[in-house]
């Protein structure tokens, strides 16, 4: 029998052919194709939850239920945490007063490395060395609110005289409050300049101020007009150039000969 013609009778009768090759049942709403030739080309069934992946390719799995409502973040408390950082912020300042309020009084220092030498800005702490061209003793600078540190070395004059210049302009400006009001000592300032005192932030009062750039081009005496680098090209491009300079003035030679004919 013709394998068209019996799986016709087949389909006629309501017995249809699955995938699998298994009779499927008469009320079975599947769409089977025949191509002349009387084989399968394709079968299509009611999905029944599974999943068909041709070649060896990964699941289409995706997990899309991961119970992120667990795991997610929120800041809604960020007002209320600004709010509790600036009353933390008044009631240190009203604790440490009449100290200035952003802390130790600390030096001018160049970042390392030639990108950010440049630059100056505030260090950790004072060097000895400082501290004893400035006249202060390192332990009595911490006890006027100096940052000290013991391990920084001055690496140029410029610097050291620098940062000496800066603490004696800090010497000059600090009132200094008696340990006890019955016990006034010598370095104690009077009462006069007690009831002026208020609270101010150093970086204010003393701030940290970027160098001018002096590093201007001066002419040097003696030299050509000409630079090395304007020679260069100029040679580059009449290279470039010969060509079609040579022609446009044989051209020009041709037309001016021809005029005079």
């Amino acid at each position: 029998m013709d394998v068209r013609a019996g799986l016709g009778e087949q389909l006629s009768s309501g017995g249809g052919m699955s995938v699998l090759g298994k009779p499927s049942c008469a009320t079975c709403p599947c769409d089977v194709a025949i191509s002349n030739c009387g084989r399968l080309i394709y079968a299509r069934l009611p999905w029944n939850g599974s999943i068909v992946v041709s070649h060896n390719n990964v699941l289409p799995n995706q997990h899309f239920r991961k119970g992120w409502q667990t795991r997610v973040k929120t800041w809604f408390d960020q007002p209320g945490a600004k709010k509790t950082r600036r009353v933390n912020r008044i009631k240190k300042a009203a604790l440490i007063a009449p100290r200035p309020v952003d802390g130790l009084f600390r030096p001018a220092v160049r970042a390392p490395t030639v990108r950010y030498n440049l630059k100056l800005r505030a260090g950790r702490g004072f060097s000895l060395d400082e501290l004893k061209a400035a006249g202060i003793n390192r332990k009595e600078a911490r006890t006027i609110g100096i940052s000290v540190d013991h391990r920084r070395k001055n690496r140029s004059v410029e610097g050291l005289e620098a940062n000496a210049a800066r603490l004696a302009e800090y010497k000059s400006k600090l009132i200094l409050f008696p340990r006890k009001l019955n016990r006034v000592k010598k370095a104690d300032s009077d009462a006069a300049t007690l009831a002026t005192a208020t609270q101010v932030t150093v970086a204010t009062v003393l701030p940290i101020v970027q160098d001018a750039n002096t590093d201007v081009r001066r002419k040097i005496e003696g030299t050509p007009a000409a630079t090395a680098y304007h020679t260069i090209r100029m040679a580059r491009s009449d290279k470039k150039l010969k060509g079609k300079r040579e022609a446009r003035a044989k051209a020009a030679a041709e037309e001016e000969k021809a005029k005079n004919k």
